[in-house]
């Protein structure tokens, strides 16, 4: 099993208790048997940061402890973001999404093989393309 990583929408659904389509529930449950990693992204944090800022998303603590909070959960973990994965976003093949989040995280998870688990249709229609594992979240 690939390991998973968590696009924002994604992280935030799965610590808000939001419901996840059965293959997503699925993929995090095998995951939690087999010491799969599920990962996050520190662009999530900085997306839910802006959220939260601009009054998007309503939290019960600051961004910054909730976040440390949903990575505190047994086998989240953060993800790498290197400079070669941030070059790479601008670099991907097909035609992939123009948002520069989405593109690092498409970078990120082709760099290391991951599944994104992801609402977007953009994504997933880029990940129909056959650029990276997607999986519906």
């Amino acid at each position: 099993m690939n390991a998973l990583l968590l696009d924002t929408c994604a992280t935030i659904w799965l610590a808000e208790g939001e419901t996840l389509s059965k293959d997503a529930s699925s993929a995090l449950s095998e995951a939690a048997e087999t010491g799969t990693p599920v990962l996050i992204s520190p662009m999530s944090g900085w997306e839910i940061g802006l959220l939260a800022a601009r009054g998007r998303v309503s939290m019960s603590v600051n961004p910054m402890a909730w976040f440390e909070r949903l990575l505190a959960i047994p086998g989240m973990r953060l993800s790498d973001l290197s400079v070669r994965i941030l070059i790479a976003s601008s670099y991907l093949p097909g035609s992939p999404p123009r948002d520069p989040v989405d593109r690092i995280l498409i970078s990120t998870a082709r760099e290391h093989g991951y599944c994104l688990v992801t609402r977007d249709k953009n994504l997933l229609a880029y990940a129909k393309q056959g650029h990276m594992i997607a999986l519906a979240c």
